[in-house]
Order: structure tokens, then C-alpha cells, then sequence
């Protein structure tokens, strides 16, 4: 259990880097962790191939009826997910992984690397979610983001479709992430000309919203989640849940018995509408 959890706390420290390093190669696959799985090819409107891998709830444990299309952050690829997805797989959530144009297994994609994320990213998502919705139309079926996913992730919710959104290091601000967290090294980093309207976009998710946050949180402030869960206007459902660490430690750290349980039993009590 203890070299699980190393291992898996490892993978969240890399994937806390800001700016592209996709990874071609993937460390593991679901089998490796014994998961049930099915894997998934898809296309794009504008044409890009898309690969991605079903974990379906474990067998021992009640189902959820919910399906979660995770979105992860702006380095490596879809296999370094692996133990987050085994989480939720063991609290009865199937999980529905991807890697994004230019990551893993999916197709080529001209990445800079100084870029910070590309619009693609979220039509790459919007892709997912909608296959998701249709292999599983009695599913309720929503999204968790972390990091750079959380970008993708409020814009997809934005328009709709979405039966929830978990966003973990949720990304408030674009802008001051690139003249905080790479000015002060001199590195140069760009935005989409989207990132302009990025802040509009939090306003019209309408979905239920669990908002994951560390106290530690160098790079996404806990205090950005704060902000947008006390922004919540009428009939629109928003709750932070903190933890004791950094950026994108929370199944670490929201640990008991076995890795993540803890955070996704809070998951399961937000979805049931209930209060921690």
C-alpha cells in the first residue's frame, strides 16, 4: 500500500507543471491494475483521433450509475491516471480516460512548448463527453478536471450537457498563472487568443460544481475556488472541498484505508447532494 501511494503521489507531482510536456509513452495500462476496461478510438469534428480507455466500476462494490470523463493536466498522458481512475472505480464511479491530440496514443498535434493550452484540448473533450453521454444515456454523466483539465472542463460545462463538474487546482485566471508562475523564472509562455474570454466562462456553468483544493496551493489558490463557489447565483450548486497540501495532492492526501477514499466519498456526498 505504501509504495501505491508513493508511486501515485510521484505521478501528481509531475502532472503539477505548468505549460505542454505531453508524454507519448504510457507507463501502464488498466489491466495492469487489474481494472475492468474497454478501450475507445474516436474522431474530432476537425478530424483528430482520439484514444481513450472505459474503467468500468469495480465488480465487489455498488454502482454509481455515473460516468466521469477525466481531464487531466498539461503534462504526460492518460496512463499516469491509472490510480485516480482505480479510485473511483472502487467507489462505484466508471471513469472514462483520454489523452488529448498530441499525448499519448491519440494523433499528431503541433504542440509549442511554451504554450500554455490549446483550445483543441476542450473540443477533444466535448468529443469524449458526448461519446460517453451515448454509450451510457442512463448513466448521469459529468466531468473531473485537474490542473490545465479544469480549463477544459468549465468551458465544456459551460455549454451545457453536463451533469456535474469536479475540477481539482481549478484554474481561475490564465493570465496572472503565466505572469506569477513564469515570470519570476523569465520564462516565456503564451495563451490561446481565447484565454481573453476565459473569465466569462465560470458564470455559465450551471451544473452542480465540487471545487478540490489544497491550503498549500502555490499555483491554483484555494482562496480562486472560494471565489467562484461564493459566486454561485440562484439555483446554481457549488461547494469547495479543501485539503491539507499542494496542487493536485488531494487523493494523496484525502487518503484512509486506501488511496483516495476518502476524497471520493466526499465526491459521492457532494453528488448526493449532501454537505461535508
Amino acid at each position: 500500500m505504501r509504495s501505491i501511494l508513493l508511486l501515485a503521489y510521484l505521478f501528481l507531482q509531475t502532472a503539477a507543471a505548468w505549460a505542454l510536456k505531453p508524454s507519448r509513452e504510457w507507463v501502464a495500462t488498466p489491466d495492469s491494475l487489474a481494472l475492468r476496461y474497454q478501450t475507445t478510438a474516436l474522431a474530432t469534428p476537425d478530424h483528430a483521433q482520439l484514444a481513450g480507455w472505459i474503467v468500468e466500476p469495480a465488480a465487489n462494490v455498488p454502482d454509481q450509475h455515473t460516468t466521469m470523463v477525466l481531464a487531466y493536466g498539461d503534462m504526460n498522458n492518460m496512463s499516469h491516471w491509472l490510480y485516480q481512475a482505480q479510485a473511483l472505480s472502487q467507489g462505484g464511479y466508471r471513469v472514462y480516460l483520454f489523452d488529448y491530440r498530441g499525448f499519448g496514443h491519440s494523433s499528431d498535434f503541433a504542440i509549442e512548448r511554451q504554450r500554455l493550452y490549446y483550445p483543441e484540448f476542450t473540443t477533444d473533450l466535448r468529443t469524449v463527453l458526448a461519446d460517453a453521454r451515448q454509450r451510457f444515456p442512463r448513466s448521469r454523466t459529468g466531468i473531473i478536471g485537474f490542473s490545465m483539465g479544469t480549463i477544459m472542463g468549465s468551458e465544456v460545462a459551460a455549454r451545457g450537457g453536463c451533469d456535474f463538474l469536479i475540477a481539482e487546482g481549478y484554474s481561475a485566471n490564465p493570465q496572472r498563472i503565466v505572469a506569477e508562475q513564469f515570470g519570476r523564472y523569465q520564462k516565456t509562455v503564451t495563451l490561446p487568443d481565447e484565454a481573453a474570454d476565459y473569465a466569462l466562462v465560470a458564470r455559465r456553468v450551471h451544473c452542480p460544481w465540487l471545487l478540490v483544493g489544497g491550503t498549500n496551493d502555490k499555483n491554483t489558490p484555494l482562496a480562486d475556488s472560494v471565489v467562484v463557489a461564493r459566486q454561485a447565483r440562484w439555483r446554481q450548486r457549488r461547494q469547495v472541498l479543501c485539503f491539507d497540501g499542494g496542487h493536485l495532492e488531494g487523493f494523496y492526501r484525502l487518503t484512509e484505508a486506501a488511496y483516495g477514499d476518502k476524497y471520493v466519498r466526499e465526491v459521492t456526498r457532494f453528488l448526493a447532494g449532501k454537505r461535508s
